[in-house]
C-alpha cells in the first residue's frame, strides 16, 4: 500500500504542533517556577545569527499552513506575526492545528504532480508537490520545530523526546 500526500503531511503536522504546544506549556511552567520573565525564553537563540524561539515557531506553523493549502490547491492563510507571549504563540499554533486539519485528503491526495511556486531568498521556486512536501515544506518543518525544542532544552527546559514527538498513534 502506498503512502498518500495526505497521509505524508497532514498527520505530521498535527501531531507535531500539538506536541510543540504542550512543550510551549513546560517552558511557560518551568519560567514562572524559576522566576524568570518568558520574554526571556521566547527570545532566546542557539546562536545570535539563528531565529529565537518565537519565530522558530512561527515559522514552523507557516510551513504546516502553507503546505497543507498549496498541497490542497488553496489560499495560503496570511497570519501576522504580532505574538509577544506563550499564550498567543500557543493561540497560533491552535490556529495552524485548525486551519491544516480542515483541509480533506481529496483535496491533497493527487497533488503530487501539482506546480507549487514559492518565494526563497524572494524569488519564485516552482516544485512538483512530492519534491516540494518531501525535500522542502516537512525538513523545514522539522527543522524550525527541533531548533525551538533545542532552545529550549539549551535554556534548561526539562524536556525529552517523547516531549517532542508528542502522542504518537499507536504508542
Amino acid at each position: 500500500m502506498s503512502l498518500s500526500m495526505y497521509q505524508a503531511s497532514i498527520p505530521a503536522f498535527v501531531q507535531l504542533l500539538q506536541a510543540m504546544s504542550s512543550v510551549l506549556d513546560k517552558a511557560e511552567a518551568y519560567a514562572a517556577q524559576r522566576k524568570i520573565d518568558p520574554a526571556i525564553l521566547l527570545g532566546a537563540r542557539l546562536f545570535p545569527d539563528m531565529f529565537p524561539l518565537l519565530r522558530q515557531v512561527q515559522i514552523a506553523c507557516d510551513f504546516a499552513k502553507g503546505a497543507a493549502a498549496r498541497l490542497g490547491g488553496l489560499e495560503v492563510p496570511v497570519y501576522e506575526d504580532t505574538e509577544k507571549t506563550f499564550a498567543e504563540l500557543k493561540a497560533r499554533i491552535a490556529r495552524t492545528i485548525a486551519f491544516v486539519q480542515s483541509v480533506k485528503p481529496a483535496q491533497i491526495d493527487g497533488s503530487e504532480n501539482r506546480d507549487v511556486t514559492v518565494k526563497i531568498a524572494g524569488k519564485p521556486v516552482t516544485f512538483k508537490g512530492q519534491p516540494y512536501l518531501v525535500q522542502f515544506a516537512l525538513p523545514n518543518f522539522y527543522f524550525h520545530l527541533t531548533a525551538a525544542y533545542a532552545i529550549l532544552r539549551h535554556s534548561g527546559v526539562e524536556l525529552g523526546k517523547r516531549d517532542y514527538m508528542g502522542q504518537v498513534p499507536g504508542l
